[in-house]
């Protein structure tokens, strides 16, 4: 592996990639709604059919393993036919799916609503990281962690919208007029979608990165791609449940209504949390990408999720306190944000650029294992009777996962520069 840096062509300039960059986020900012407003759709669902909170929360897990399912195969057409049309495909689907969730009165029409939803918000997801990965070699953490923030923060913008019409005119309405609008913005900004063309990026001069372009056969028959598989499984597995159960573990815990009073307004401790985590959620993509590219990815993943397994006990140690269930619930979204942004930067360094959408792809699919795993935290809950050992089997995965990234993956890295450098000798 190399660090030395190559110009870009005339006619190539820096602005044109930032541009690339801010629309491929303002995709990512509409697409955001199906996963991270989920949860303020599932107690009213639940109320007016009284289906079981796990079999409505198996709507959230089919989106989830059908929109990381699928990254693979939209990662293998990205190059064939160009970031614009998939993400045009995918703002379609992307739309529709709340349009079926507005008229579905059965949960079997919930899990269409779901499967439609995940192959279309797959296509926005995939594309725009894949693009980033592609435009910014030199500041890979950095590009990658800003359009991730767009998908993990986008909800900012809808959250309070959201709850103010669910309130006053019904889920369904929110379903309807929120895919429309979601929909339309994609397919706006996806018509001015397009990929570098080669050679005309640089590369950085303080990462190392791979000069050498893996197949995803050759990355499948490398450790490193086990252990990324591995950890990325075990840190989204507590995130993802922290983002399917909020709204529940806030009404378990009895703080879901309880105001909390500032100097120039009231609100209840739910949405204000909800409000407060995607900022932070968001803020931690950019802010932890540009952190890896300069002192490494795998210190900042092991400071990141020992942060996160430290607020997931404390949430349950202290969440009953509504002001600390804002606080602990804003670090655990805090510190988990970060693996959208370092796990594929850390791919597009290690494997390449020119394959990168069908290797991180299937490294994506951890999103859909650790989905599977969601509905099994009602499981455990019901069968213990507290959140407590759902969290703390949430914080044993992120400390595993922390001290694998010191431990194992960082020694493993080195080894497989070292030997593509002795090759390419």
């Amino acid at each position: 592996m190399s660090s030395n840096a190559s110009a870009p062509s005339p006619g190539q300039t820096d602005s044109s990639r930032w541009a690339q960059l801010g629309f491929g986020v303002a995709c990512m900012v509409a697409a955001s709604n199906i996963q991270y407003s989920w949860t303020q759709f599932v107690p009213e669902i639940q109320k007016a059919h009284g289906w079981e909170r796990a079999a409505i929360q198996t709507a959230f897990s089919i989106f989830v393993v059908v929109q990381t399912w699928c990254t693979p195969f939209v990662g293998a057409l990205i190059d064939k036919f160009g970031p614009r049309l998939l993400v045009l495909f995918g703002g379609v689907l992307t739309g529709l799916a709340w349009v079926i969730n507005s008229y579905a009165t059965t949960l079997p029409g919930f899990y269409v609503g779901a499967v439609v939803g995940g192959l279309g918000v797959g296509a926005v997801y995939a594309t725009c990281i894949n693009n980033a990965i592609k435009w910014f070699p030199d500041r890979r953490g950095l590009g990658v962690g800003l359009t991730a923030a767009g998908y993990g923060s986008g909800t900012i913008l809808t959250v309070i919208p959201i709850a103010n019409m669910i309130a006053s005119s019904g889920y369904q309405a929110a379903f309807f007029t929120f895919g429309v609008i979601q929909g339309i913005v994609i397919v706006v900004f996806a018509s001015f979608l397009r990929a570098p063309r080669p050679g005309v990026v640089k590369y950085s001069a303080s990462v190392t990165q791979s000069r050498r372009d893996y197949t995803l056969g050759e990355a499948l028959q490398t450790r490193v791609f086990w252990v990324m598989l591995a950890m990325f499984t075990g840190t989204v597995t507590g995130g993802l449940m922290a983002v399917a159960q909020l709204s529940v573990i806030a009404e378990d815990l009895g703080v879901r209504n309880l105001e909390i009073n500032f100097y120039f307004f009231t609100m209840a401790a739910l949405p204000f949390a909800l409000m407060m985590n995607t900022i932070v959620n968001g803020l931690s993509r950019p802010m932890f990408g540009w952190l890896s590219d300069h002192i490494g990815r795998e210190l900042v993943m092991f400071i990141a999720f020992s942060l996160e397994a430290v607020g997931i006990l404390a949430l349950g140690w202290y969440g009953a306190n509504p002001w600390a269930f804002v606080v602990l619930s804003g670090i655990v979204f805090f510190a988990w944000g970060e693996v959208y942004s370092l796990f594929s930067a850390t791919a597009g360094d290690t494997f390449g650029t020119k394959n990168i959408g069908t290797i991180y792809g299937l490294l994506y699919c951890a999103k859909g294992v650790a989905a599977l795993l969601v509905p099994f935290g009602n499981v455990l809950m019901e069968r213990t009777g507290t959140w407590t050992s759902v969290l703390y089997t949430m914080a044993a995965l992120d400390l595993s996962a922390a001290l694998a990234a010191i431990l194992i993956l960082r020694p493993m890295r080195r080894r497989l520069a070292k030997e593509d450098i002795a090759r390419a000798a």
